[in-house]
C-alpha cells in the first residue's frame, strides 16, 4: 500500500476497498480500478463477483490484469508529493462500521436501504456520482439493516399496507397485495403519530390519576397509623383504669368479707366462752345435786333442796347461729355480667368507617356473632 495519497488526485488514484493509494492497480470492465490484492481478497470472500464500488455483477469471474499505464502514472506522481494522508475516522465502540473497508474499518456515515450496506465517506461517494446509485435510499448509519428489508424479496420496506397492517416492499405491492389499501410510510407515520399522541395523553392522565390516588392513599395510611396509635393509647388508659378499678373493688370486697369474718368470729368466740362458763356452772350444780341426793341427813336435804334445785335461766348463747356461707348471689351475677362484657370486647371485630378527605379513620367495635338463640334474641332486643 502507498504511504501518501497524491496531491489533488486522491479520489482518482484511491482504492475504494482499502481507501489508500492504488498498488498494482487493476481495472475491471465497469471502469473502476482497485488494488490487485484488495479486489482478489474481496472476491475470494464473496460468493459472487461484483464491483465493490458500483455493485455491477459479473456472471463469471473476470481475469485480473495489472493496469500498467495507471501504475506508472501513480509511481511518477508519488515522487512529486510528500503531503500527509488526510485524517480518517475509524469506527469506535457504538459506531456503525463501513461494510467495504478491509482491515481496520472506518466509521459509516450513511446506510443504503437499497444495497443494503453501510458506507464510510469514501465508499459512499459512488452513490452521489453514479447515476444508477443516485436513486438509492440513504439513511443514517444503521447496524440493523436486515430488519428494514423484506424477508421475502430482500428489498427495502417502502410501502405500508393498511389492509394487512404491515410494511412491504415494492415487489410485495405487485405480487401479494393486489387491491389492498396502501400508503407511503411517511403518510402512515403521520396518522400513527396522532394515535400515539392520544395514547400518550391517556397514559399521562392515567399516571396523574394513579399518582393522585397513591398520594391520597399514602396520606390516609399515615393518618390511620396515627389514629391507631391514639386509639391504642386510649384503650391502654381505659383498660389500665378498668384494671385499677377491678383491683380496688376486689381489694375492698375481700376486705369487707374479712371484716365480716372477723366480726362473726368475735361473736362466735364470745358465745363459746359463755357456753363454756355455763357448762362449768351446770357441771358444778350437777355435782352438788348428786351429792345432795346421796346424803343421809334428811334435815340437810330439805333445807338445801329449794336453793339448789333452781336452774339458771337460759341465755342467748343457745340461740346463736354461726354464719357459715358468705356467698352472695347478686354479687356473683354482677361479676358474671362483667366477665361476659369483657369477653365480648375481646372477641369483637374492629370496624372502621371510611373518613372524608379531612377526617382520620374512626374505629368501632362490632360485637361477635351470636352463638345461641338466647344470644341472638339479646342482640335483637338491644337493636
Amino acid at each position: 500500500m502507498a504511504e501518501a495519497p497524491l496531491c489533488g488526485l486522491q479520489d482518482e488514484f484511491t482504492c475504494s476497498v482499502c481507501l489508500d493509494t492504488l498498488t498494482d492497480p487493476v481495472t475491471i470492465l465497469c471502469g473502476h480500478s482497485f488494488c490487485l490484492n484488495c479486489l482478489t481478497d474481496c472476491w475470494d470472500q464473496s460468493q459472487e463477483c461484483s464491483c465493490p464500488q458500483c455493485r455491477h455483477t459479473f456472471t463469471t469471474r473476470p481475469e485480473l490484469n495489472r493496469n500498467t499505464l495507471l501504475n506508472e502514472v501513480i509511481k511518477k506522481l508519488k515522487k512529486t508529493t510528500l503531503s500527509p494522508p488526510p485524517p480518517q475516522n475509524y469506527a469506535g465502540p457504538g459506531d456503525v462500521e463501513c461494510d467495504f473497508c478491509t482491515g481496520k474499518k472506518f466509521r459509516a456515515v450513511k446506510s443504503c436501504l437499497t444495497c443494503p450496506a453501510s458506507y464510510c465517506q469514501t465508499h459512499l461517494q459512488p452513490h452521489y456520482e453514479v447515476a444508477t446509485l443516485k436513486h438509492h435510499k440513504l439513511v443514517d448509519p444503521d447496524r440493523n439493516l436486515k430488519e428494514k428489508l423484506c424477508g421475502k424479496h430482500q428489498k427495502s420496506l417502502e410501502i405500508f399496507c393498511k389492509t394487512d397492517d404491515s410494511c412491504i416492499c415494492l415487489m410485495c405491492v405487485v405480487t401479494g397485495h393486489k387491491n389492498h389499501e396502501m400508503v407511503e410510510l411517511e403518510t402512515e407515520r403521520e396518522e400513527k403519530q396522532k394515535q400515539l399522541g392520544g395514547t400518550l395523553r391517556d397514559i399521562k392522565r392515567g399516571l396523574e390519576e394513579r399518582e393522585k390516588t397513591l398520594k391520597e392513599t399514602s396520606r390516609a395510611m399515615e393518618e390511620m397509623k396515627m389514629s391507631v396509635v391514639r386509639e391504642v393509647e386510649e384503650n391502654e388508659k381505659s383498660f389500665t383504669a378498668l384494671m385499677r378499678c377491678i383491683e380496688e373493688a376486689h381489694r375492698k370486697l375481700t376486705e369487707r368479707i374479712r371484716e365480716q369474718e372477723k366480726r362473726e368470729i368475735e361473736k362466735a368466740e364470745g358465745v363459746m366462752e359463755q357456753l363454756e362458763k355455763e357448762i362449768e356452772e351446770l357441771k358444778r350444780r350437777e355435782a352438788e345435786l348428786k351429792e345432795l341426793s346421796e346424803t343421809k341427813d334428811h334435815l340437810h336435804f330439805l333445807q338445801t333442796f329449794s336453793s339448789r334445785c333452781v336452774l339458771p335461766a337460759d341465755g342467748e348463747s343457745l340461740n346463736f347461729t354461726v354464719t357459715s356461707d358468705f356467698s352472695s348471689e347478686d354479687l356473683r351475677k354482677e361479676l358474671s355480667g362483667l366477665t361476659k362484657s369483657l369477653e365480648k370486647i375481646s372477641q369483637g371485630n374492629i370496624m372502621t368507617r371510611t373518613p372524608s378527605a379531612h377526617e382520620a379513620p374512626v374505629f368501632a367495635l362490632q360485637p361477635p356473632e351470636p352463638q345461641s338463640r338466647d344470644d341472638f334474641l339479646k342482640c335483637e332486643f338491644v337493636l
